[in-house]
């Protein structure tokens, strides 16, 4: 039999055994009701990740409830996936019990049995439960509130998930559902109190945004355990401000990932890892791409011949690289991050002491621009010209610098040579070999300190330059892959290479270069932003 119909024919009957101190069990025997229940029992989660991947909602809520409760004297119930569920979910969270969905009778019912939770408050239809009484929802504020001995105002925000998560377990309120049916029986039951449990408040739960976490928000709620919702194509903490501010936060131990899309993902201890660290862009978040773009200047500090970063000193250029990048806030709708693109290695004519071409700029001398730019919101390029040693290898000497969160890297292959090869007689180039193995590097590295994605900026004016482009890895969450088009002289020209180096390609992020001396004209930010067609990723000027 059905409770609705079990209300209708019982009502009579608890009305009276009210004035006695008697409820009703599901077999029909009075028993006495006692004023107060067994306290709730949470179980923190252990410190670290806690990963909650059922893809079915009963099986979700039923996880939940055991990740997030050693004990609880009742549970909220609500056929999986029914109107209802947001109604149920104010209850749970007001109650500071878990809110089961029956799909799977025998799973609920083994979680109030290791629960101990002899009484249920149900909202629909729910087939009876052997063992335990069912206290029926009323439908509005005013008469939940009678039913479950807990003060409850009508919620103002539209029933759903996000509206579940955001309750407050300290300013209850009813939901009320949108298609409710006959959702506010006259109580023919009453709650008794459950005592306050102290809040998991030292515990995040980020769940993908999707209707079938809604049971598991409200248990995390009910807990007191902060939700942050997370989009259902992309659930990466990296990219969500909220949720690098909730998992930084002072005190934070235990992280639940709750939903299926988080199953496959082999990174994820390392996302979470990373937003962990408190470290935000501008305008929020980790990952750089798509709602950031770059504006930087290029040189190297006290080398003036190099670019104009080193036209003046340290405080004056980030003045500098601020006063390029203001423009373009008002050409697009992405954050603008003024940057620095630091030539860290530099390309000689002549062998030098170790026999590789390239004068490798001293970390006492790039350091304070590093530190100082990140203090002021800057991100900083570190670029590589490593003439007849490799890439990797000369990444890792200046890996000092790169253990900076706002720290990327750039391979110039320009200034990649061969044994036999010398700059400006021979145009360098390199492969996507040597290029995955900084990638791999970049992977290890950002595992290993827990840093977030590095840029990793290619340049090319020429295809012969990076010759199997195409084998290089994109597919790496370490490292995030932009095409840096180097074309200086006319404009015809240089729109000529963006575009052949564009073709085919499955690159998605692109850069474009604007030479002070060498262009005919230097594009102003309105034409750089009208005529370079996507729009670049990063801007860079030299």
């Amino acid at each position: 039999m059905g409770v609705r119909m079990r209300w209708l024919r019982l009502a009579g009957l608890a009305a009276v055994l009210a004035v006695s101190g008697c409820s009703i069990l599901p077999g029909g025997t009075p028993t006495p009701t006692p004023t107060e229940l067994p306290p709730v029992e949470l179980a923190a989660p252990a410190d670290g990740l806690t990963l909650v991947a059922e893809s079915d909602a009963s099986a979700a809520s039923v996880a939940m409830s055991r990740a997030l409760y050693s004990a609880a004297p009742a549970a909220v119930l609500a056929p999986a996936g029914d109107a209802l569920l947001p109604t149920a979910a104010s209850a749970a969270v007001a109650l500071g019990v878990p809110l089961l969905e029956v799909g799977d009778d025998d799973a609920v019912q083994e979680e109030l049995e290791r629960l101990g939770a002899e009484r249920a408050v149900v909202a629909g239809d729910v087939e009876e439960i052997s063992g335990v009484e069912f206290v029926p929802l009323p439908g509005s504020a005013e008469d939940a509130s009678r039913a479950l001995g807990v003060r409850l105002a009508a919620c103002e925000a539209e029933p759903g998930l996000a509206a579940v998560a955001a309750l407050d377990p300290g300013q209850p309120c009813l939901l009320e559902a949108e298609d409710a049916g006959d959702a506010s029986p006259e109580p023919t039951a009453r709650l008794p109190r459950i005592p306050d449990a102290e809040p998991a408040t030292t515990s995040v739960a980020l769940l993908v945004d999707e209707p079938a976490q809604l049971s598991a928000a409200a248990t995390a709620r009910a807990a007191g355990v902060r939700v942050v919702l997370l989009p259902a194509d992309d659930p990466n903490p990296q990219r969500s401000e909220a949720a690098i501010s909730a998992l930084s936060a002072e005190g934070t131990s235990g992280v639940l990932a709750v939903g299926a899309a988080f199953a496959d993902d082999a990174r994820l201890d390392w996302k979470v890892r990373t937003a962990r660290s408190g470290w935000q862009l501008p305008g929020g978040g980790q990952l750089l791409f798509p709602n950031h773009m770059l504006v930087a200047i290029y040189g190297t500090p006290g080398a003036p011949v190099l670019g104009v970063l080193g036209e003046q000193d340290l405080g004056a250029s980030i003045e500098r690289a601020r006063s390029h990048a203001a423009p373009y806030q008002a050409l697009t709708t992405r954050t603008v991050v003024p940057s620095f693109e630091i030539i860290s290695s530099v390309a000689s004519a002549s062998a030098g002491p170790d026999g590789n071409y390239s004068n490798e700029i001293d970390i006492a001398t790039i350091k304070p621009w590093v530190e100082e730019a990140g203090r002021q919101g800057l991100y900083v390029v570190l670029d590589l010209q490593p003439g007849r040693t490799d890439f990797a290898t000369q990444a890792r000497q200046y890996e000092e610098l790169l253990a900076y969160p706002h720290v990327g890297l750039a391979l110039d292959p320009e200034w990649r040579i061969g044994p036999d090869q010398v700059h400006l007689v021979q145009i360098g180039n390199v492969g996507a070999d040597e290029v995955n193995t900084v990638i791999a590097y970049l992977e290890e590295l950002t595992d290993r300190l827990s840093l977030p994605p590095k840029l990793l900026v290619l340049h090319q004016f020429r295809l012969d330059m990076l010759p199997d482009r195409e084998r290089v890895n994109l597919a790496s969450p370490a490292a995030t892959v932009l095409v840096h088009a180097d074309g200086q002289g006319s404009q015809p020209a240089k729109q000529d290479t963006w575009r052949t180096l564009r073709e085919g390609s499955l690159i998605q992020w692109w850069g474009w270069k604007n030479f002070y001396d060498e262009d005919a004209p230097v594009l102003s930010p309105e034409e750089t932003m009208a005529q370079v067609v996507p729009a670049p990723d990063l801007v860079t000027y030299q």
